[in-house]
Order: structure tokens, then C-alpha cells, then sequence
């Protein structure tokens, strides 16, 4: 049974600045996506994005637009970058541009709207990669299932102005999306040792910025100086901030709302590669919630934070995902917890990659996945509660090349991973590796973040 206790959140120190994205990780990267796209029978790879869907043009090149669209045309000898008017010059943070391996063109309608359209049309651009009998595999950000459409395979999830064009010009033009981000095969589904250190450092910012946002919690200020005592570190956020209180959908941003003891609240801090979240009560004990939630840490908090300690015994190389939602949709029942998404998911610079734990997913979770536990309950009385933090499947070797070449890495994963064994009473395998100090840590009573509940 679990039991509320008082502690001080640890605090395993600041890591140091993790390696840039080299030359040679780039080059890596798209010889492994030649060889996928050749494999999967692709003449050419087309991959878009914009400033949400940034990740697999970042991955392969180091290269995000900022505020505008992007395209890389990738062919088995060639590959061409192209960038709109304000992006052009920023082109040059990519290894692979700076090393000449990446051609850079400037395509004016991939700008904000209204500025000048001077230069070649995309379409013209498009024209010098492609032949009539290519086949094109077009990355974005999603595919889909013959449940879903009637042509998986040609169904795009591209805009229009860029699905047209390469219609008109290439034999065939397919979903390859799956290349990427699928969470067996997809190459960005698996991370390296100096992946996790990239991981890890985002990860701390993130929790470091939302310790601070709860003990800076107070009766009577606003939402917006509660995200204000976050003070975030200044990394690329993978999605906006919530803040939601009381009856607020679970999504919402501040909204100048005070805070006072009795309500609901949740919230999040999100860089590329992290999502940190919680949520509980505004209120020091049981006597501040609504006389039909003071149970609400025996029914609903202490259930959850056993279930989260099943999920990390689970989070080991070859257990199917399959086995895993009915686990935890055994652990937590619908009608009391009311999960609707995946138990867990895949994390890169975007939020959500994929994810290998679906209902009837013979999917096996494997070494190198950078795993969000992500399990969010919400009920009509108890609102929600959350541990929601990042963590990597590593194998031995894996864990091995991690204490060779990143050892206080290494060190700060194995505390976070002892604080959780020991002191919350988790079921934490050698194979997961925590990601930041807030893992394992549930404050049902955010007035009072020093109480946490334990196994």
C-alpha cells in the first residue's frame, strides 16, 4: 500500500552541455536513409517541414525552419535543401551544408505570406531531382492504416502545394513517413549513448524549470506567475506550456486564472526531447479538496503510482507493447482512470514519435528507445495525477557505451534510478535509465510539493 511521506526532491547537479550534432552523425544519418529509402524501393525521399514538424529534417541535418516551411530533396547521389527568404541564411547551422554534402536553394513561396516571391518556383526545383519514372517515398509527420484511408500508401500528409507537384512529376509518390518514425524500423526510433546525454540535458531543463514552477506555487497569484517562476532555460520548446486549472481542459495555457485551494490543476514544461508534467490538487492536505476527493490520494494517487511502478518493471528489451497497454489497462481501470491514449511513447525533438505500445501491438520495446512515460488518468471527481517524465531502454552494452563515454551521465541515471527503488519503493530495472530527478516523484498536494507518495 502506498503512503504520503515528506522529502526534498533530489537534485543529481546540472549536466554539462552535451555534444552539437557533428559531421559525421549527419553523415551517418543520411547514408542510413539512402539505404532505407532504396530498400523500401524509393527512387527519391522528399521530406517536409515546418516549425511543428521540424524533427526528421533536424535529425538528418541538424536544420529546423523557424517560422517558415522547409523541403530536403534526397536522391541516391544528391541532395538538395530548400529554404524560404528568412530561413535561407540559417541553412548554414547544418554539418552536412557547411560540408557541401547538402545544396542549398531558395524557394520564395516556402516564406511567410506576403513577402517578396522572387526566384524559382518550387515546382522547377522539384523538376531538376525528379524523373517521370521515379518512385518518391514523401515524409512528414504521420501515416496512416487501411482503417483509416483507402490508399495507406498513397494517402500524403503533405500540403497540397508540395503533394501536387510531385504528383505531376514522378511516377509514384508514397508515404514514407514510416521510414523515420515508425517505432520498430523508423530510423530517428532508437537513440545512441550521446543521444541520451542530449536527452538527459533537455530533460533536466525542463524538470529543473517545473521544480521551480511548484515551489514557487502560491495561493492567490495567477497562472501566468506561476509559469513566470518556471524561468525557462532558454531551449526550443516541443510544445507550449499548459497551465490548467480548475474545469479547463487539460491543454490550455494560462488564462490569468488564481490559484485557490480546492481546484484541479495540471500543467507541463516541454523542450525538444522532454516533456515534464504533473498533476494533483492546490492544497496542503485532503482538507482542502471538495469533501467527495479527500480520498483522492487512497483511491486514485496510490493505485497510480503502483501501476507506474509495474510500467518501469516492464521497460526491458523484447517485452511486446502489446503486453504492455493491457497491463496497464488492467492496473487502471477505464472507468475509475480512464485512460485514453497510449500507455508510453516514443520521444525525439518532437513530443511524440510513435509509439511500440498500442492494443493488440506485437511491437517489442527495444534498446535505444527513448521512452515517455506518459500515462495521464482523469476522472470527474479526482481530476487527474501524473508522473510523466523521460526515460531510455538500454541494454548492457548500451549502458556500458554510456558509462564509457558519458559517466557522469551515467552516474546521475543510476541515482535517479536507486531514488526511485529506495525511496519511492518502485520497480525499476537496470534497463531503464531516468532521464531527469523528477522521475518517480508524485506531489498530490502542490501547496505542499514536499510530500510525495510512495510504494
Amino acid at each position: 500500500m502506498s503512503r504520503l511521506i515528506r522529502i526534498d526532491w533530489p537534485d543529481n547537479g546540472t549536466p554539462d552541455l552535451p555534444p552539437a550534432l557533428s559531421l559525421a552523425e549527419c553523415e551517418a544519418r543520411l547514408a542510413s536513409l539512402r539505404a532505407a529509402a532504396a530498400a523500401a524501393g524509393h527512387d527519391v525521399i522528399v521530406i517536409y517541414a515546418d516549425r511543428e514538424h521540424a524533427a526528421n529534417l533536424h535529425w538528418l541535418t541538424g536544420f529546423d525552419p523557424r517560422f517558415e516551411e522547409a523541403v530536403l530533396v534526397v536522391t541516391p547521389g544528391d541532395a538538395l535543401l530548400l529554404a524560404g527568404n528568412e530561413c535561407l541564411a540559417y541553412t548554414s547551422v547544418s554539418p552536412l551544408v557547411r560540408a557541401g554534402l547538402v545544396r542549398v536553394g531558395h524557394c520564395a513561396s516556402l516564406s511567410l505570406p506576403s513577402q517578396p516571391r522572387a526566384g524559382r518556383r518550387l515546382v522547377d526545383w522539384l523538376a531538376d531531382m525528379l524523373g517521370t519514372d521515379d518512385r518518391v517515398g514523401a515524409v512528414g509527420w504521420k501515416w496512416f492504416g487501411e482503417d483509416e484511408v483507402d490508399d495507406p500508401a498513397g494517402t500524403l500528409d503533405l500540403p497540397a502545394f508540395l503533394a501536387d507537384p510531385l504528383r505531376l512529376l514522378a511516377g509514384r509518390v508514397e508515404n514514407a513517413t514510416p521510414l523515420m518514425m515508425h517505432p520498430v524500423h523508423g530510423l530517428r526510433a532508437r537513440v545512441d549513448a550521446v543521444g541520451i546525454a542530449r536527452l538527459e540535458f533537455a530533460n533536466h531543463m525542463a524538470a529543473a524549470a517545473l521544480k521551480r514552477l511548484v515551489f514557487g506555487l502560491r495561493e492567490g497569484m495567477t497562472d501566468f506567475q506561476a509559469i513566470e517562476a518556471a524561468r525557462l532555460g532558454g531551449l526550443p520548446l516541443g510544445c507550449h506550456a499548459t497551465f490548467a486549472v480548475g474545469e479547463a481542459p487539460g491543454l490550455c495555457g494560462p488564462s490569468g486564472a488564481h490559484l485557490t485551494p480546492g481546484q484541479p490543476v495540471s500543467f507541463n514544461i516541454c523542450h525538444w526531447g522532454a516533456n515534464i508534467c504533473r498533476a494533483g490538487w492546490l492544497a496542503r492536505s485532503a482538507a482542502d479538496l471538495p469533501a467527495t476527493a479527500r480520498d483522492y490520494v487512497q483511491t486514485f494517487v496510490e493505485p497510480y503510482v503502483t501501476a507506474m511502478s509495474d510500467w518501469c518493471a516492464l521497460m526491458r528489451p523484447g517485452v511486446c507493447g502489446g503486453y504492455v497497454w493491457s497491463h496497464m489497462m488492467a492496473a487502471l481501470p477505464a472507468e475509475t482512470f480512464g485512460i485514453t491514449l497510449n500507455p508510453g511513447h516514443l520521444i525525439g525533438l518532437d513530443e511524440w514519435i510513435s509509439s511500440p505500445i498500442r492494443e493488440g501491438s506485437t511491437d517489442p520495446l527495444a534498446s535505444g528507445m527513448a521512452m515517455q512515460m506518459d500515462v495521464i488518468p482523469a476522472h470527474p471527481v479526482y481530476g487527474s495525477t501524473r508522473m510523466e517524465d523521460g526515460y531510455v531502454i538500454a541494454d548492457d552494452t548500451l549502458r556500458a557505451t554510456l558509462e564509457r563515454d558519458f559517466p557522469d551521465v551515467a552516474r546521475r541515471c543510476a541515482a535517479r534510478a536507486s531514488f526511485m527503488r529506495e525511496v519511492v519503493g518502485m520497480d525499476v530495472p537496470d534497463t531503464l535509465l531516468p532521464l531527469a530527478d523528477t522521475c518517480g516523484i508524485v506531489a498530490p498536494y502542490l501547496f505542499d510539493p514536499a510530500q510525495i507518495v510512495i510504494c
